[in-house]
C-alpha cells in the first residue's frame, strides 16, 4: 500500500485543531449509499479518509447511506465491503448504517418542530421551486404553511410518520433564512413521505430523512471529528453546520471538503454506470472496462497501484482532469517487478523444426523474472519439441525494413532456445501461410554458436504438445471521448463508446505452466503485456495493461 504519511490542506486544517484543542482525536468515515458499485472515484474518498484517520493513529467508519429505500440494495452493501477490504481500508472505527439511526433523525426532527424551527409544508415539490425562484439576491416567497404552530406541526408529522398521508403529499422543511444568498438555506427539505420498503428497515417506516439532515446527526452521533467530502457538499456546508450547531450545539463535526478524483475516457455517474450494466452492454459492474473498483479488480489492478494514482494525482480543492495512462503507468512499474513471466502466443502459426527428432522434447530454463531489481534468480522449466507455436507476426516472407525476426533464409533465436533458420513455408489454396519450416543448430541449445555468429532477433515460442489454449480479451479505454464530462448537452454518453474497447482472441497458446494460474495471479506475458486470468469466465485471460506506453509518470 501507498505511505499513509503526507501533507495536504485537509491535515493542514487537522493540524490547526489539534493544535488549539479545538477537538483531541481524529475520527473520519466513508459514507457510501448503496445504489451502484464503487469506483475509482470513490477510491479517492476512501483514501482520504482512511489514510488521515490512520495517520493521526484515529478511527474510520464506514457507514451506509441507505436513507433512500428506492435505490438500495444489499448487493451493493456487499460489494462496498469488499472493496474496502480489497484496498486495505477497513473500518477500524466500525460499520454502521444511517438507516439504524433513523429513530434518532425522528426525535431530532421532532425537536427542531417543538422549538419553532421546523414545519410541515404542503406545498408540492414543484410548488415549493416555484416559491424558492432562482434568484439569488431576491429572497423566496414564504410557503403558506410556514407559520403554523409547534403543536399544529408536531401534530401532522405524527401523523406522517403513522402513514396518513401519499407520498408527496406533505414535507417537512427546516426553517432558516429565506433571504439567505445560498439557496440550500431558504428552508429545505429534511423529511419526505415514501411509501417504499427499506432493504433493512422493511415497511417499519414510511418518512425518510433527506441527506442533508441525517448526514450531520449520524456524524455526531459517531463522534466524527472531520467530515470530510467532494466539493459538490460545499454549498451544503452551511445547513451542515446548521444542523449540528441547533441540535448538539457544537462547532464538530466540521465538513470540509475536497475535489473529485476525474479521469480521462471514462465516466462515473452511477446513472450512466448502470444503464451499461442493464443494457448489457458491459458484461456487469464489474467488466474489467468499467471504472468500478471491482472491475479493476477483475482486470487485474492492484490495491496499490490505486491508492498511489491517488496519492499522486493529488489532494486539492481544483477540479482536474486526471489522464488514466498515469493508473497504467503506476501499475505497470509495479507488474515490471512483481509479475511472474509465461510465454503466450496470441496469433498462432506453427513452426516445424526439421531437423529435430519427431519424438524428441526437451526443457529449457526460463528466467521467471528478468529484472535485476526484482531480486528473482528463480526458473522454470518449459519444455521444446519438434513442432512449436510462433506469432504470425514474427514472420515475413518480404519483411519490412530493419525487420530483426524470422524471413526466408534469415536466423532468430526461439527465447531461451535453440537458434533456427528458416527454410520454407507451406500455404493453402488461398495463399495463406499455414507452417513455416526451419532447421535448428543443435549445438547451441541456449548458447551461443561455436562460429561466434551474430544473430539478430529474438522471438517467443510454446511447444505444441505442452501447451493450453485461452481465450485473450485486450482491453482499451471504454470511450472514445477524453473528458466525458465535456460532450455537448443533449448528447446521449453512449455515442461515445470505444468500438474496439475488447478485441477478443480466440485460441491462443500458453505454456503449460499457467495451467493451473488462479484469478488474482498476473503475469507478464513476454514481449506482449501483462494479464491476469479472468474471475467470472474459466480459460480467459484479460489484459491489464499493455508491456510500455509512451506516458510519463
Amino acid at each position: 500500500m501507498a505511505e499513509e504519511k503526507f501533507s495536504n490542506f485537509l491535515t493542514d486544517i487537522i493540524d490547526a485543531d489539534l493544535a488549539e484543542g479545538k477537538v483531541e482525536t481524529v475520527h473520519t468515515r466513508f459514507p457510501p449509499e448503496p445504489n451502484g458499485y464503487l469506483h475509482i472515484g470513490s477510491a479517492k474518498a476512501i483514501f482520504i479518509n482512511y489514510t488521515i484517520a490512520k495517520h493521526y493513529g484515529g478511527q474510520f467508519n464506514l457507514r451506509y447511506d441507505d436513507t433512500n429505500p428506492a435505490r438500495e440494495d444489499d448487493e451493493y452493501v456487499q460489494s462496498i465491503l469488499q472493496d474496502l477490504h480489497w484496498l486495505g481500508a477497513d473500518p477500524n472505527g466500525g460499520i454502521f448504517y444511517g438507516s439504524d439511526y433513523f429513530e434518532r433523525c425522528y426525535q431530532y426532527a421532532e425537536q427542531l418542530i417543538r422549538e419553532g424551527k421546523a414545519y410541515v409544508d404542503d406545498l408540492t415539490r414543484e410548488q415549493m421551486q416555484e416559491y424558492r425562484g432562482n434568484d439569488a439576491g431576491k429572497p423566496s416567497r414564504p410557503s403558506p404553511y410556514r407559520d403554523r404552530t409547534p403543536e399544529e406541526n408536531l401534530d401532522l408529522f405524527r401523523r406522517m410518520r403513522a402513514g396518513e398521508f401519499a407520498d408527496g403529499e406533505k414535507t417537512l422543511r427546516a426553517k432558516i433564512d429565506l433571504a439567505s444568498p445560498n439557496m440550500n438555506m431558504r428552508d429545505p427539505a429534511i423529511y419526505r413521505i415514501k411509501h417504499v420498503s427499506h432493504h433493512r428497515q422493511g415497511d417499519k417506516w414510511c418518512i425518510y430523512p433527506l441527506y442533508d439532515f441525517a448526514h450531520p446527526i449520524q456524524d455526531a452521533i459517531e463522534g466524527i471529528t472531520f467530515s470530510l467530502c467532494s466539493l459538490e457538499f460545499e454549498n451544503h456546508r452551511p445547513l451542515y453546520d446548521w444542523v449540528v450547531r441547533n441540535l448538539f450545539g457544537s462547532e464538530f463535526p466540521k465538513q470540509r471538503e475536497f475535489a473529485r478524483l476525474n479521469v480521462t475516457n471514462t465516466v462515473m455517474s452511477k446513472r450512466y454506470l448502470r444503464e451499461l450494466v442493464e443494457k448489457n452492454i458491459v458484461d456487469g459492474w464489474d467488466d474489467p472496462r468499467m471504472p468500478t473498483l471491482s472491475g479493476l479488480r477483475r482486470r487485474g489492478y492492484t490495491p496499490t497501484s490505486i491508492f498511489t494514482f491517488v496519492k499522486e494525482a493529488g489532494i486539492s480543492k481544483a477540479d482536474s482532469l486526471v489522464d488514466m495512462r498515469q493508473l497504467e503507468a503506476v501499475l505497470r512499474a509495479e507488474l515490471e517487478l512483481n509479475a511472474q513471466r509465461r510465454v503466450a502466443v496470441l496469433d498462432p502459426v506453427k513452426l516445424i523444426i526439421d531437423n529435430y527428432p519427431a519424438d524428441g522434447c526437451e526443457y529449457f530454463d526460463l528466467p521467471n523474472n528478468p529484472n535485476r531489481d526484482a531480486g528473482d534468480t528463480s526458473t522454470r522449466q518449459v519444455a521444446f519439441t519438434k513442432e512449436v507455436w510462433i506469432d504470425r507476426s514474427d514472420f515475413f516472407e518480404v519483411p519490412p525494413p530493419k525487420f530483426k525476426r524470422l524471413t526466408l533464409g534469415s536466423e532468430v533465436r526461439l527465447m531461451g532456445a535453440y537458434l533456427v533458420r528458416c527454410t520454407g513455408v507451406d500455404k493453402d489454396e488461398a495463399g495463406n501461410i499455414t507452417a513455416i519450416h526451419a532447421e535448428a543448430d543443435l549445438e547451441t541449445k541456449n548458447g551461443n554458436p561455436a562460429d561466434g555468429r551474430k544473430v539478430r532477433g529474438t522471438i517467443h515460442w510454446v511447444s505444441c504438445d505442452h501447451c493450453v489454449e485461452a481465450e485473450v480479451r485486450l482491453y482499451d479505454k471504454l470511450f472514445t471521448e477524453a473528458n466525458m464530462n465535456g460532450i455537448p448537452d443533449g448528447a446521449d454518453f453512449k455515442d461515445y463508446l470505444n468500438p474496439e474497447s475488447v478485441v477478443v482472441v480466440a485460441n491462443a497458446k500458453l505454456e503449460e505452466s499457467l495451467a493451473g494460474a488462479q484469478p488474482g495471479e498476473r503475469f507478464q506475458f513476454v514481449r506482449t503485456g501483462y494479464f491476469t486470468p479472468d474471475s467470472k469466465h474459466p480459460g480467459v485471460y484479460n489484459r491489464i495493461v499493455t508491456l510500455k506506453d509512451s506516458f510519463k509518470l
